[in-house]
């Protein structure tokens, strides 16, 4: 989330992704940091067990709502 929020505050559009535990993480970090609008996305949870196969199934279903995210105006 960091590097996401400094991204945009110095212009460059950025989104976050992360597992869909992380939510509510996430948005307690970007408001601390100050953009609370960051972009974000979210895959299903758990990640870290796995399959190569399952984690492009996890991608593909979320990059088409990653890339409008990232290429809409602030949320």
């Amino acid at each position: 989330m960091h590097d996401t929020t400094w991204l945009e505050i110095h212009g460059t559009p950025a989104l976050f992704l992360a597992s869909a535990a992380f939510e509510d993480a996430a948005q307690a970090q970007a408001v601390q940091l100050g953009l609370p609008q960051v972009r974000r996305a979210f895959v299903p949870h758990p990640i870290q067990d796995q399959t190569d196969d399952e984690m492009r199934a996890r991608a593909d279903a979320v990059i088409d709502e990653a890339i409008a995210r990232l290429l809409s105006a602030d949320d």
